[in-house]
């Protein structure tokens, strides 16, 4: 008890610490600024926890992973509320193009993957399972089952993350005013919500909040990504819609602003805390190629999604973020903050996660039978 609690109050400091520069990032004005601002300092004290004060400050391991899971399940309400037909009816007319961009997206991610492999001294697992946006939770162990270098795999996948989330959000909140006057999304559907705490707005977001659990649950035995995310999303929606259809009015649902906030700022420490010094030592060749590589990707992916936007009239944020190299949690919340459709940006990045998980594991372990890879120098 007394380890947990000492967890707990070193986790809360690191947290509470980088959350001083969303806050100070939070000033300009910037979209998604808390989470961005957040993850930043959080990184920069990961980096230096060797030091003298932050050896007694800060937590010595990433913080726990429930911090994570708590931001994550706060996403997973807010969108699972904002979840409508026009969703379905988007895919229904325009499902080829999106099917199309997504085997894009991992062709292209494959082939930075022969890019890292080929230009530095890993091996061609590595490279293919680092550079695939499958999530920096899941490709790592994943990749360890087929005995790739997971630490490899860890650094380029944050270092992608970083860079989607330090970019993605600043070129779509320049298009995000213009996207809300000619978003061709039904929004009218949604259920009001309210930041003054009624008793029956209070129990609807009670009720809610068990249908993210309930989802949660459901998703971890299906093994969904980012369960709390996802399945809590499919949770809520459900429970969100047999209540509607039973009321036949919308509840109200108790959501302060500040909320949004704090789950910006949980997966923002999440993901900085898990950079150290170790990730970076001897790994420069593989450092400047994982810039490089996510750079094309995030390029490619840019192109794409502005394709589909004057194809589609689908607002450019809400392409930009549903086809971004990014993760489930980091795009969604982005999305939150900026108003994009939050439910197709997180049902396309699903998809696609879906698609990697279906496809890419088995091609690598066929591929780690039947091609003879550079050999393996562990440099770490």
């Amino acid at each position: 008890m007394k380890v947990l609690n000492n967890n707990l109050v070193l986790n809360g400091m690191f947290i509470l610490l980088s959350s001083g520069g969303g806050y100070l990032l939070s000033l300009t004005g910037m979209p998604i600024a808390w989470m961005v601002g957040t993850l930043a300092v959080a990184g920069v004290l990961s980096y230096r926890k060797h030091s003298k004060w932050n050896r007694i400050l800060l937590p010595k391991n990433p913080i726990q992973s429930y911090w994570r899971y708590i931001g994550q399940g706060i996403i997973g309400i807010q969108l699972g509320h904002q979840i409508n037909l026009s969703v379905i009816n988007m895919f229904k007319h325009h499902y080829v193009l999106i099917t199309v961009v997504l085997l894009f997206s991992i062709l292209v991610a494959l082939l930075c993957g022969v890019l890292l492999w080929r230009f530095s001294q890993t091996d061609l697992l590595t490279g293919l399972f680092s550079t695939t946006p499958g999530g920096i939770t899941a490709m790592p162990s994943i990749a360890e089952e087929v005995g790739a270098n997971t630490l490899t795999v860890s650094l380029v996948q944050l270092i992608r993350i970083f860079l989607v989330v330090g970019t993605v959000p600043i070129f779509a909140s320049f298009s995000s005013n213009t996207d809300a006057q000619s978003s061709s999304i039904d929004s009218t559907g949604l259920s009001p919500v309210t930041s003054v705490l009624h008793p029956s707005a209070f129990i609807w977001t009670g009720i809610l909040i068990l249908g993210c659990i309930c989802g949660y649950i459901l998703g971890k035995r299906m093994k969904l990504p980012a369960p709390w995310l996802v399945g809590g999303m499919i949770g809520v929606a459900c429970f969100q819609m047999v209540g509607t259809s039973i009321q036949r009015v919308p509840f109200t649902m108790w959501w302060p602003h500040w909320v949004t906030i704090i789950a910006q700022i949980l997966i923002g420490a999440s993901i900085g805390s898990r950079l150290s010094r170790q990730m970076f030592a001897g790994t420069k060749n593989i450092l400047v190629l994982a810039i490089f590589t996510s750079s094309l990707m995030i390029a490619a992916m840019g192109l794409c999604a502005y394709g589909v936007t004057e194809i589609t009239h689908i607002p450019f944020a809400t392409t930009l973020l549903a086809f971004a190299p990014g993760g489930v949690a980091e795009m969604a919340t982005t999305s939150v903050a900026l108003h994009a459709d939050s439910a197709f940006v997180v049902s396309v990045q699903v998809l696609r996660l879906i698609s990697i998980f279906i496809i890419i594991p088995p091609f690598l372990k066929l591929l780690s039978k039947q091609t003879s890879s550079k050999p393996y120098v562990n440099e770490m």
